[in-house]
């Protein structure tokens, strides 16, 4: 009885331990690829002055290379789910929208302020989240979650707080960008937890959310930036291949950045 005992608490604490690893390796994967796409996107757009066609661009590259993934598990394992058009239009249409505002209105602001105060401001979509957890009664109101998320919220606010240099426009935009987040989060929460959809992995989530995200994005890109972006001499940067051939290039790396980051959130 003692043997099964000990057996029964080893077995425990490696699976504990497990877990715990397993958990501060997907932490640190997500903060590695935030972090690094936060500060690559504000270093592009001082140079590519595109931030919401350079999104729908990501948007694509996130697309394809989740389609490239699913191919391969569908020879390594199984078949991937595809949803009918019904199903995706009254599912995944909301979510997809939401998150195509909210990473859009993100990036775009990166062209008005710094990073400090996009990351002070951002910090506020956990109250977003929290909000429209409650009301749609994922999560039920308890004061020590309101707390803890109240006090995440104010420590990252004061953290930055002295570093910032306002700017109402960009201030404007990632407000709003953290309110729709709120609403994305919230709603893909549900996606995923929706067992009969069967979007459980990231990559067959990705894959359904890119087009409805790029269709939700691209005309507001086309309205703010598309006559100069299709028009200009200078669209990649310059009018020499070299200088095209970069400008695609790092268009290219921040969508394989968002793609990472995008796998480790979901």
């Amino acid at each position: 009885m003692r043997t099964d005992a000990k057996t029964k608490t080893t077995v425990c604490g490696t699976g504990i331990l497990a877990t715990a690893v397993k958990t501060i390796c997907l932490v640190s994967v997500y903060y590695v690829f935030s972090i690094g796409l936060t500060f690559y996107n504000k270093w592009m757009f001082k140079r590519f002055h595109y931030p919401l066609m350079t999104t729908c661009i990501h948007f694509l590259t996130i697309f394809i290379l989740s389609e490239i993934l699913r191919n391969v598990f569908r020879i390594c394992r199984e078949n991937s789910p595809t949803l009918d058009w019904k199903t995706y239009a009254s599912k995944v249409f909301l979510t997809g929208v939401a998150s195509a505002l909210d990473i859009g209105l993100s990036n775009w602001s990166f062209v008005f302020i710094t990073v400090s105060l996009y990351t002070m401001v951002k910090s506020s979509a956990i109250i977003f989240i929290l909000g429209f957890s409650i009301l749609l009664r994922i999560e039920k109101p308890r004061f020590s979650l309101v707390f803890v998320v109240l006090l995440i919220s104010s420590g990252l606010f004061m953290f930055v707080f002295e570093s910032t240099q306002f700017n109402l426009e960009g201030f404007i935009l990632v407000l709003s960008a953290s309110f729709i987040g709120g609403i994305r989060w919230t709603l893909s929460q549900v996606l995923t937890q929706k067992k009969e959809l069967g979007l459980g992995n990231p990559i067959d989530l990705l894959y359904h959310l890119q087009p409805t995200m790029f269709i939700a994005l691209f005309p507001l890109a086309l309205y703010q930036e598309g006559l100069s972006f299709f028009l200009s001499g200078h669209i990649f940067g310059g009018k020499t291949f070299s200088d095209i051939a970069l400008s695609v290039t790092m268009i290219l790396c921040g969508g394989a950045i968002a793609f990472m980051l995008s796998c480790s959130e979901y």
